[in-house]
């Protein structure tokens, strides 16, 4: 059975004047989605993913048009400077976010509180205080969360 659940990541503290969108579409047939600027305030990202599979399996299934990679390492694009579509960047980067760590539990959940999110903050600038890029590795994973307003 297939279900949609609703995901938000948060970008935390971005570099001022810089561009963000999450990538919907693969390889270089793509367009950034819910595209925004950084303000030097944290930048929210919205959207669903299309989850299926058996319970029996540990690993749930995601698919959509803004799930990336293979079926056993599924993870997300955030868009960066040039990528997320601002010519005048001088940034041409990607962060990849993994889904690793969704379980089935989670997803039960989202599926009886409809009001709900699975939510991800990642930082949004790098130690050298441009764009953060690459693999995150230093976010907390997935957390329920309640939907907000606006």
């Amino acid at each position: 059975m297939e279900h949609e659940i609703n995901l938000r990541i948060i970008l935390v503290n971005p570099p001022t004047g810089v561009d963000f969108a999450v990538q919907k579409g693969r390889g270089r047939i793509y367009e950034p989605m819910q595209k925004q600027r950084s303000a030097g305030k944290d930048l929210m990202f919205v959207f669903t993913v299309n989850v299926k599979g058996e319970r029996k399996s540990a690993v749930p299934q995601f698919s959509g048009p803004v799930v990336q990679g293979p079926p056993t390492d599924r993870f997300l694009y955030i868009d960066i400077g040039t990528l997320a579509g601002q010519d005048d960047s001088c940034w041409s980067r990607r962060m990849k976010i993994p889904l690793r760590g969704i379980t089935w539990d989670m997803i039960d959940w989202l599926m009886s509180n409809p009001k709900s999110v699975l939510e991800a903050s990642v930082p949004g600038t790098g130690k050298d205080g441009s764009p953060a890029c690459a693999t995150v590795k230093s976010f907390d994973g997935w957390k329920l969360a309640r939907a907000r307003n606006g």
